[in-house]
């Protein structure tokens, strides 16, 4: 098994056993064991648990990059496919947190820590937007000053909701197509499509 695979087989394990059994209760040499690799094998890719933890989270974030790459590449026009991506966004991290069981719990309270493994999927995710935004600009759909500042606020209107939406506490009384509506109006908003201010 190469260098890669042996290390993606140690993460997967890990994810299970943290799924199942708690990050807590979980030890190296739990994932050492069910992995059937040995705590030396263990040991030579990550240097403790929190190190696995982190690569767990960070699998599961490349995971959710590609999916969103693929809405990013659809042959749909560039509204469209904004809106997709966040959808795509959203419910792919919270079927993350809900699929993973007890991990929920830790990405509520270590919500700082996963942050911080997130940086590098929020610079990725910041290029995805800027080219869908730009895709549109050159197409007529939409009218923007800024790029990178559009760009930056799109982003973050998305991270604004996306803790209450894996709550529930977004959405949950409404039909997908009034949640759809809340989204596009706070997309647009940050947006301002071109012709809506002749529209209003």
């Amino acid at each position: 098994m190469t260098e890669s695979k042996t290390k993606a087989k140690l993460v997967d394990v890990a994810r299970q056993l943290f799924a199942r059994m708690g990050i807590e209760n979980t030890t190296m040499n739990d994932i050492a064991l069910a992995s059937k690799k040995g705590r030396r094998t263990l040991y030579t890719y990550f240097k403790s648990k929190d190190d696995v933890y982190m690569a767990v989270v960070e699998s599961e974030l490349e995971l959710l990059l590609d999916t969103m790459k693929q809405v990013s590449e659809k042959d749909i026009s560039p509204d469209e496919k904004i809106i997709e991506m966040i959808y795509t966004r959203l419910d792919a991290i919270k079927e993350v947190v809900y699929r993973n069981g007890t991990l929920r719990a830790n990405f509520f309270r270590d919500i700082w820590r996963v942050e911080k493994a997130r940086k590098r999927f929020d610079e990725k995710e910041l290029v995805l937007f800027r080219n869908v935004l730009r895709e549109g600009m050159e197409q007529g759909v939409f009218q923007i000053d800024d790029v990178d500042l559009t760009t930056q606020l799109v982003h973050y209107c998305v991270k604004g909701i996306e803790l209450p939406y894996i709550r529930g506490s977004i959405g949950a009384n409404l039909t997908d197509e009034e949640l759809n509506k809340y989204v596009v109006n706070i997309v647009f908003g940050a947006l301002r499509r071109k012709g809506a201010t002749q529209q209003s």
